[in-house]
């Protein structure tokens, strides 16, 4: 339930001051406080005399339900992973859900595999546009991995979905056969000091750079001096899968070629054996033969690379990005009249 107007003034005042509390997870208020806040932002949609509302996440499309009813305006939402498959998120939203998907006017979505798993759980096909996110392709440009040496860089969070152990491991295999070949970790999370032990255990630790957050012109940098991304995303037994990783999207508009796993939108970002390398989720042995090939081979790093700037100028840029979700979110207001872009 949002909390504030873009001004920063109150939208609950004399209510708890904590988004979950204000709306109920099947979508249908229960304590007066819900209730008022549910009457709170349809007074509001209404006073600004908007015309359609844009939800991100699906448990705020949940908090807006009710009040886009009340109000009479169109909802818009856009899922963006965590939200279409955690398991917890799909068990505690599910009545919401339910009530969500009959009622929306329109749901992004940031790939195709998220497409079918929320079609799968009721969502009509013919109201879900798929718009993966877009990078900004001037921000992020310029790299040079045929010039590089063989470094890999992983950019990310150290969560269990993106297995960053799985990617010591198979870097610990490459150094067996390119020992000059290094490895730098950009980003910080529950599983970082894990990973550290395990560099170490595996006496790679002075190989392995861990970097913690960087700024977005940080890893551009960063990006700009490797030879490889790396990313090893998996669903762990939560169902947590990613979107479309923004990282990788940002990689490979650097120009730098992508060993990653056929997961979730990463198999529609990176085009196998042409912009980057693809293995299973969790064969360990496979991603390290596909980044031995970017390590030996700096010319098919730097071929794969342009192709893969290529790629993201074409399908992913940030300006694209926002026009077709303009369009989603105007054809909202005419459901009769809906083209998709």
């Amino acid at each position: 339930m949002p909390l504030f107007d873009q001004q920063g003034v109150c939208l609950h005042p004399g209510l708890p001051q904590e988004a979950p509390l204000l709306f109920s997870p099947d979508g249908i208020p229960d304590t007066d406080e819900q209730k008022q806040a549910v009457r709170n932002m349809a007074d509001y949609l209404v006073a600004k005399d908007l015309d359609v509302v844009l939800a991100e996440y699906g448990p705020t499309g949940v908090a807006l339900l009710q009040p886009c009813a009340m109000a009479g305006v169109p909802l818009v939402v856009h899922f963006h992973g965590f939200d279409a498959s955690l398991k917890v998120v799909l068990q505690k939203y599910e009545k919401g859900y339910a009530r969500l998907f009959d009622a929306a006017t329109a749901f992004i979505v940031v790939s195709k595999e998220m497409e079918r798993d929320l079609v799968a759980m009721g969502v009509p096909a013919e109201r879900v546009t798929v718009i993966p996110c877009g990078v900004d392709v001037l921000e992020f440009d310029n790299a040079e991995p045929g010039k590089a040496s063989p470094h890999f860089l992983a950019v990310g969070r150290f969560v269990e979905k993106k297995s960053p152990d799985s990617v010591v491991r198979a870097f610990a295999e490459v150094l067996k056969k390119v020992p000059e070949a290094t490895l730098s970790f950009v980003g910080d999370g529950v599983l970082r000091k894990e990973c550290m032990g395990l560099a170490a255990d595996l006496g790679v630790q002075d190989k392995v750079i861990f970097t913690g957050a960087l700024s977005h012109a940080e890893v551009a940098q960063h990006m700009r001096q490797a030879r490889c991304f790396v990313q090893h995303s998996v669903t762990p037994s939560s169902g947590d899968k990613e979107g479309t990783p923004v990282s990788i999207l940002e990689a490979s508009a650097s120009g730098l070629p992508v060993v990653a796993t056929r997961h979730a939108g990463i198999q529609e970002a990176v085009v196998h054996e042409k912009t980057g390398l693809l293995c299973l989720e969790r064969d360990e042995v496979a991603m390290a033969d596909n980044m031995l090939v970017m390590a030996k081979n700096p010319d098919l790093a730097a071929q794969f690379g342009q192709a893969g700037r290529s790629h993201i100028m074409a399908r992913y840029s940030k300006n694209d990005w926002f026009d077709k979700i303009r369009r989603v979110v105007e054809q909202a207001c005419k459901p009769s009249e809906r083209v998709l872009p």
